[in-house]
C-alpha cells in the first residue's frame, strides 16, 4: 500500500525540500520505493527544452522510482514569485485537477512512499480564491509540518498546526529543521514547541549534518 504524506512548512525558506529529500533518502535506505511530488513550483529555468525547478530536480534525484521531471512537477512556472501571480503572468490557471491527477498517476505506479510538497506555507493561494490546502483536504492526506527553527517559529508553528487541524486533517507530526547553528536558545525554543504543539515531534534535523535515517524511516511506516 502506498503511503502518501503532504509536507508543509511554517513559512517559505524553512527547508521543506531539504527535509522532504531526507525523508525520501531514509525510505530508500530502508529498502522502500519512494518518489517526491512537487505539483506546483515557481522559479524555473529553461534547460533541455523544459522549465526546470531546483526543488523538483532535487526530488527527481532523491527518488528511486523511474519517473520524469514532468511527472514530479506538472505545473512549472518561470518567475520566483507567489505561484498564483506567476500563473497570472503566464496567462494560465493553476488546475486543482492537474494536481490531483498527477498524484494519482504516481500512486498508480505503487511506490511504498509518496512525499508531496507544497509551496510556501499552508494557506498557499492558487488564484481565484482557491488554496492548495483545499486540494490536500480533498485528498485527505496526513500532513507533516516542517518548522524552520528561527525567531518567530513558535507563533508560526502553532498557527500552522491550528489551521491544518481546523481544516479537518491529521497532523502526523512536525520536524524541527535547524536553519543555522547560531540560533539563540535553540533548545529552549524546541522544548517550548514540544510542550505546546498539539502534535508529536517526529525528528530534529541538525544544521550541517544528516538526520537519523532510521528514525525518519519509522515516520513513513
Amino acid at each position: 500500500m502506498t503511503r502518501t504524506y503532504f509536507i508543509t512548512g511554517t513559512d517559505t525558506e524553512v527547508g521543506k525540500t531539504y527535509v522532504s529529500c531526507q525523508l525520501l533518502a531514509a525510505a530508500v535506505n530502508a529498502g522502500k520505493t519512494a518518489v517526491g511530488y512537487k505539483p506546483v513550483a515557481a522559479g524555473c529555468e529553461w534547460r533541455d527544452e523544459a522549465w526546470q525547478n531546483e526543488d523538483a530536480m532535487a526530488f527527481l534525484q532523491a527518488s528511486n522510482l523511474a519517473v520524469t521531471l514532468n511527472e514530479i512537477n506538472p505545473i512549472a512556472l518561470q518567475p520566483a514569485i507567489a505561484p498564483h501571480i506567476a500563473a497570472q503572468e503566464a496567462g494560465i490557471t493553476i488546475s486543482e485537477q492537474v494536481i490531483k491527477d498527477g498524484l494519482a498517476h504516481l500512486q498508480a505506479k505503487q511506490p511504498d512512499v509518496v512525499i508531496m510538497e507544497g509551496a510556501g506555507g499552508w494557506r498557499l493561494p492558487l488564484g481565484d480564491g482557491r488554496f492548495l490546502s483545499q486540494v490536500v483536504q480533498d485528498l485527505a492526506l496526513d500532513v507533516i509540518v516542517v518548522v524552520g527553527m528561527r525567531l518567530g517559529c513558535l507563533n508560526h508553528a502553532l498557527l500552522t498546526v491550528e489551521a491544518i487541524q481546523a481544516d479537518g486533517l491529521n497532523v502526523k507530526g512536525w520536524i524541527a529543521n535547524q536553519l543555522n547553528e547560531t540560533m539563540p536558545y535553540f533548545n529552549q525554543n524546541l522544548a517550548t514547541l514540544e510542550a505546546l504543539m498539539p502534535a508529536p515531534l517526529l525528528a530534529t534535523v541538525p544544521y550541517g549534518s544528516k538526520p537519523d535515517y532510521g528514525r525518519l524511516a519509522q515516520i513513513l511506516s
